[in-house]
């Protein structure tokens, strides 16, 4: 029996145009005909009217990308019969109509698959290099086993966030989704990286948030203290400040970024629960130790 879908999409409101078309292209989904449950969440904003099957939530605040999924989570919980999330970026697009097709199959066939990641690429077909889930040069139209996924387009067995538990939302924006599949990892579930699970999606910098290079410092340090092994922990905070100097930010953003990175270090973000050993050898296997 094949699993049911419940689809996430947080917003700020204002991308109405782009929200719109994204929500089209979900309804345009193969079997959405017999309902897809969609929960869209006003992140500290009201929305206008939607389609009569959206099922809309307006937050009385912002609670960042994270926080924002666990309210969509704990709706889908509350109406019930959902065996997999979706989380769809809300200008992003579906532009196959066999996209939740393939999800329920992958999910069927696999009851050891706990994140399928989709492939992200713009208008044009081109899938930015921090899109594929992949040290090195990496293939986007490769598919396979991977270790991370990107947030903007993945799908998730309910009974993995039962596990392992919901995204860490004292986070608020940056590597929430290297922390969830570093859990689901420990736990035994797999993660497949699927290129003909297409998101279509602006071209975008990473940077153009304000908090940008606080937060991704800050996120990676507890990142590290809440899930790596002792020995681990300073070996994969010197390799990503050494590969922060060597990617040369302007001056205001390295200062930024130093300003997260000591933050991280002063503050605590439990629970810290270290991976085990075999689950670090299992992510070396698959290309990117848990040092980079």
């Amino acid at each position: 029996m094949e699993p049911t879908l419940g689809v996430v999409v947080l917003t700020m409101g204002d991308r109405p145009a782009e929200l719109a078309a994204l929500l089209a292209s979900v309804a345009a989904q193969q079997g959405a005909e017999h309902g897809v449950r969609t929960v869209l969440l006003g992140q500290g904003t009201p929305l206008p009217p939607q389609p009569d099957w959206v099922d809309v939530i307006e937050l009385p605040e912002n609670l960042g990308i994270p926080g924002g999924r666990n309210a969509g989570i704990e709706r889908l919980r509350e109406l019930g019969g959902t065996d997999v999330l979706v989380v769809l970026d809300d200008d992003g697009l579906l532009p196959r109509t066999d996209t939740f097709r393939l999800v329920r199959e992958a999910f069927a066939a696999d009851p050891g698959l706990g994140v399928l990641a989709f492939r992200i690429a713009d208008e044009t077909g081109f899938t930015q290099r921090r899109h594929v889930p992949r040290l090195g040069n990496a293939d986007p139209m490769r598919s396979g086993p991977v270790t991370t996924f990107l947030g903007g387009g993945h799908a998730i067995r309910m009974s993995v966030i039962d596990q392992v538990g919901l995204f860490p939302a004292e986070f608020f924006y940056a590597h929430e989704e290297t922390d969830f599949a570093w859990r689901a990892l420990d736990a035994g579930w797999r993660i497949d990286y699927r290129a003909d699970l297409l998101l279509q999606h602006p071209r975008t910098d990473p940077a153009r948030h304000a908090t940008y290079y606080r937060r991704t410092a800050r996120n990676r340090v507890w990142l590290a203290k809440r899930h790596l092994p002792a020995p681990l922990v300073p070996l994969h905070l010197g390799a990503w400040l050494a590969v922060t100097v060597l990617r040369r930010p302007p001056r205001a953003a390295l200062r930024a970024w130093a300003a997260g990175f000591a933050e991280g270090v002063r503050t605590p973000c439990p629970p810290r629960r270290p991976m085990r050993w075999r689950t670090v050898a299992r992510m070396t296997r698959l290309g990117r130790p848990p040092v980079l």
